[in-house]
């Protein structure tokens, strides 16, 4: 007994395809790339690997100062910043991750709000009350993580209405 396959091609030897024209089915579409997932995991992780815990920036005092200027821009932008100049587009709350997490979740915003082209963000990483010894872990990890982005020309702590020492608002570089 012949299988399905074989069956099927001898009944249809002889057929030739027809020749219809048709206004709803276009012939010459090509198909869409396909999505380089592994690719897109990869430049991530280079992403993650490339932010140190350990780095300490020369521009930046994170004992005494909780705001955040790269050098080349004006003193006016951490003012404005302050004050709300630039409306927050875009909001992450880091609350109950753990350090790796944290930087993951940072770096994949960031890099989702440059290609949106958000300017201003918001990231609460909480004052540190349900920490061992009550101490914020993230909050000088995420200061020091976005000293380090490119894409990061200010970043200063939010208003006491706005989440204080417990918020961090950032301002990122214009993206046409």
């Amino acid at each position: 007994m012949a299988n399905k396959d074989e069956t099927f091609l001898s009944a249809v030897k002889d057929v030739n395809p027809l020749k219809v024209k048709s206004k709803t089915i276009d012939v010459s579409a090509k198909k869409p790339k396909p999505i380089p997932r592994k690719l897109i995991e990869d430049e991530n992780r280079v992403l993650m690997d490339s932010l140190s815990d350990e780095y300490i920036s020369p521009e930046f005092d994170f004992d005494e100062n909780t705001s955040y200027l790269r050098n080349g821009h004006s003193p006016d932008i951490v003012k404005k910043l302050k004050k709300g100049f630039w409306a927050v587009q875009g909001t992450i709350d880091l609350h109950g991750l753990v350090s790796e997490e944290a930087k993951e979740y940072v770096v994949n915003f960031i890099h989702e709000c440059k290609r949106k082209k958000v300017r201003c963000i918001r990231i609460i990483h909480g004052k540190g009350y349900g920490s061992v010894n009550k101490e914020p872990v993230l909050k000088k990890k995420v200061r020091n993580w976005l000293c380090q982005k490119d894409e990061v020309i200010a970043f200063a702590e939010a208003p006491k209405h706005d989440g204080g020492s417990g918020v961090v608002l950032v301002l990122l570089k214009e993206y046409n």
